[in-house]
């Protein structure tokens, strides 16, 4: 962890007051003073400030069933940030853990473990996410073959990795990804000359929606440990 990001976490100082502290050479590390911000600290690493030694608070994992008409940023842009439906402190601290598009719904990680959060969206650690689809026109029966083959999407070389498509009703599927291309499912469905008219994330590895919208929770220490560990 960054030595700035330690000092916020460990303390009530903005991130332009932990700056200003370690340049001044306030921040002690294992006896000796680090005047650089962005210095690799670790938990067993005795920090102290004015003699009094500092302990990061905990990491926070948190489930948000996000809105449509929202965006994945701590800020209101053109659209309302996702954040404003948490009511929890130091949110510049905290960030989506793979974002959705603003007309897309459902599940949302929200964190402040960096660490964490890349073992979740790294497409090596094959954590899978699933999706209910709406289209505009029913699939094609051949359609369900393809994705698990991989489909070749409009200016990539590569095929996308094997996916998983489960056909609720004509126009209605769940899909399993164990990737977060660009805008991967509408590119998908596209490329099979069918349109995506609605997007709900539903499943993070083992993680399910169960709050409404809008609603929020904190991850259980199962839940935490578990979603790295999920596969397709």
């Amino acid at each position: 962890m960054r030595l700035d990001k330690f000092v916020c976490k460990s303390t009530e100082f903005t991130k332009h007051e932990a700056v200003r502290l370690i340049q001044a050479g306030e921040i002690i590390v294992n006896g000796k003073a680090i005047t650089n911000e962005s210095a690799q600290v670790h938990e067993n690493n005795k920090i102290t400030l004015h003699g009094e030694a500092l302990k990061s608070r905990a990491f926070r994992y948190i489930l948000l069933h996000k809105p449509a008409n929202t965006i994945c940023s701590n800020i209101d842009e053109h659209y309302p940030s996702l954040f404003n439906c948490l009511d929890v402190e130091k949110q510049a601290e905290l960030h989506v853990v793979g974002r959705l598009d603003v007309d897309t719904t459902g599940l949302v990680l929200i964190t402040d473990d960096g660490r964490w959060s890349f073992g979740v969206t790294n497409p090596a650690g094959h954590c899978s996410k699933v999706y209910r689809v709406g289209l505009s026109r029913p699939v094609a029966e051949e359609v369900v073959s393809l994705f698990a083959e991989g489909i070749r999407l409009q200016g990539e070389a590569q095929l996308t990795l094997p996916a998983q498509l489960e056909v609720i009703n004509s126009k209605e599927v769940l899909l399993t990804l164990t990737q977060g291309k660009f805008h991967q499912v509408k590119r998908m469905f596209a490329a099979v000359g069918n349109r995506v008219v609605s997007l709900k994330r539903e499943k993070i590895g083992n993680i399910s929606l169960d709050v409404a919208v809008g609603e929020w929770r904190y991850l259980t220490d199962a839940e935490v440990i578990s979603v790295n560990k999920s596969s397709i």
